[in-house]
């Protein structure tokens, strides 16, 4: 199979069989898999290509998923990252996308929908591209804006553009869970008491700025 370009995904996991289920899915699907048993032999290694993706689990031996993370970003890496958890943790998962994680998934799960949402992930990346300049435009008129992340910026542009958690989940690649997580981050720090707040205050701005 011909490819402009490699398509590495990293999958970071200590549990064998799960690094199996990804290597073997995304291999099927075109990408190159390159897997690592800990979260210090990943970060160790010197890649050829950089990967397009990054699974990654947070509770391994040694440095745990959220400290791989914290280090990727102090490096300024830029590939969107998954979380992967055995355990429902809500708190967990915020502060994974809280510290940047693309999206957040627990075990079991279908490796399928993975691959899926890797995939919906890097098509919106290259959409966002050529319209993520006009909705960067519309979100810096409102006050506050500057404190949120590039990922709450998009995600403030496109619902204060009436989209759904649902559809913009969808346009970002991430999910609506996701996308809820974003919107309280973004409600907290524009000092939003509620949803129909946080409408008021992007109203206000768009409209005193035209």
């Amino acid at each position: 199979m011909g490819h402009d370009r490699i398509r590495v995904v990293c999958v970071v996991d200590d549990d064998e069989v799960i690094r199996d289920l990804l290597t073997a899915v995304f291999d099927s699907d075109g990408f190159l898999v390159r897997a690592f048993e800990s979260g210090d032999d990943f970060l160790a290694h010197g890649f050829d290509a950089q990967p397009v993706c990054i699974l990654l689990d947070v509770l391994m031996p040694g440095r745990s998923g959220l400290d791989v993370l914290k280090t990727l970003n102090a490096r300024g890496g830029t590939a969107p990252v998954i979380m992967i958890s055995g355990s429902a943790d809500i708190p967990m998962a915020v502060d994974a996308i809280r510290c940047g994680a693309l999206d957040f998934f627990e075990k079991p799960f279908d490796p399928e929908t993975i691959v899926d949402r890797v995939k919906a992930a890097l098509a919106a990346s290259a959409t966002r591209a050529s319209a993520g300049e006009r909705i960067e435009d519309d979100v810096d008129d409102i006050p506050g804006a500057h404190s949120l992340t590039p990922r709450e910026r998009e995600v403030l542009g496109l619902i204060s553009g009436g989209q759904s958690n649902k559809e913009a989940g969808r346009l970002l690649g991430i999910s609506p869970r996701t996308i809820e997580v974003h919107r309280a981050r973004i409600m907290e720090k524009l000092g939003a008491k509620n949803a129909a707040d946080l409408v008021r205050i992007v109203m206000s701005a768009t409209d005193g700025g035209r």
